[in-house]
């Protein structure tokens, strides 16, 4: 039961959480221990209600989860965990997720709220909606990020928060893109629960790839705003940053766009050397710039 419970908390998926770090680097205050340990608990909270929420999302997608190649797989279509006792996890996590984000400020708390109805809106209904289902998936990585500024107290940069937002809507694209080329080889129609059809998949690619065009565009007029330059030592080294993320947001819709890809971006980067590598590339650049 315990084993069931831990896996369906999808620890690996915390990683998206670590984006609550980002306003403490780019703030420059990653070396202000108080900081830094207000940024933690911050990630604690976010991830303990990440998982709640996973657990939610299995509870109202049992039915299709069974008939899915992969996801049949999750405790609770496999029949491992009960849905009283997944009811009773999710309950428990929240409960400990809010006690955490207490001891971080109310501003913080406000945003983590709003974070956990937003996914739970989704998970009873809002995923069914094509289109709308991406546009929230990307302004739910986009409240981490928020949920990190006001943890933290730092200025709300209009920057960061555009690429975000068109940054994670395209990968949310690149991950609808997956599943309906995973549902024209299985020699499906239409998705279960969700808005899309078969047919949707080129045009979905086009918007997912423009998007993430258009994110690196944000980056380039960050680091050519006078304001912004002012606050790095050498700005000049942000650039590096740029092709970087080009490499890496082209190969992988290229990657998918192949048949190569996993139904999760979040497994395939935590699995790619290469992603690694570009992680390393922009945050050298960035500590290198301030």
């Amino acid at each position: 039961m315990i084993i069931a419970i831990i896996k369906e908390m999808r620890i690996y998926q915390w990683v998206k959480n670590t984006l609550i770090f980002v306003p403490l680097l780019l703030s420059h205050t990653y070396t202000d221990l108080d900081m830094v340990s207000v940024s933690l608990i911050a990630f604690v909270a976010f991830s303990l209600c990440a998982s709640s929420v996973y657990i939610i999302n299995d509870l109202c997608d049992v039915e299709s989860d069974r008939k899915h190649p992969v996801k049949k797989f999750r405790p609770i279509a496999a029949g491992l965990l009960p849905p009283f006792a997944a009811k009773m996890a999710a309950l428990f996590l929240f409960v400990i997720a809010l006690s955490v984000a207490l001891l971080v400020n109310q501003e913080f708390v406000l945003v983590f709220l709003a974070y956990f109805i937003l996914t739970f809106a989704y998970s009873f209904g809002l995923k069914e909606l094509a289109i709308i289902d991406v546009l929230i998936l990307g302004g739910l990585y986009t409240l981490r990020i928020i949920a990190g500024i006001y943890a933290i107290d730092a200025d709300m940069s209009f920057w960061l928060l555009v690429f975000s937002l068109f940054i994670f809507i395209s990968l949310a694209m690149l991950k609808r893109f997956i599943e309906l080329k995973n549902m024209e080889g299985r020699n499906e129609e239409k998705m279960t629960r969700r808005g899309y059809e078969v047919g949707d998949a080129d045009l979905i690619s086009k918007m997912g790839i423009v998007s993430s065009y258009i994110a690196i565009l944000v980056i380039a007029l960050y680091i050519h705003d006078p304001l912004v330059a002012a606050k790095y030592s050498t700005p000049i080294w942000l650039w590096f940053v740029i092709p970087a993320m080009l490499y890496w947001l082209s190969r992988i819709w290229l990657i998918a766009n192949r048949g190569q890809l996993h139904e999760d971006p979040v497994l395939f980067a935590l699995r790619d050397k290469a992603s690694y590598v570009v992680v390393i590339v922009c945050l050298v650049s960035v500590l290198v710039a301030i």
